[in-house]
């Protein structure tokens, strides 16, 4: 799957997303996303991955097989 599609479902789900992505495997089929969004402020960690999981759902059942998640606020995103 292509890496502009991920970005534009996450960022339709959560608008205002920052999302960086990296290809793990070569096969653009194991991803690695760095999410950062305001929308995760007070949530708990399974909370905000629920989130991204439910914006790539129809995707994570075939054209996705991997995907690991990293989600920040503004605030706490580091660097």
């Amino acid at each position: 799957m292509r890496q502009e599609d991920i970005q534009q479902k996450i960022c339709a789900a959560l608008p205002g997303a920052v999302v960086e992505l990296r290809d793990l495997t070569g096969t653009a089929d194991h991803w690695e996303a760095v999410v950062v969004s305001d929308a995760f402020a007070g949530k708990s960690l399974i909370e905000r991955h629920r989130m991204v999981f439910a914006s790539l759902a129809e995707e994570l059942k075939g054209p996705i097989h991997a995907l690991t998640l990293k989600t920040y606020t503004t605030a706490e995103k580091p660097g």
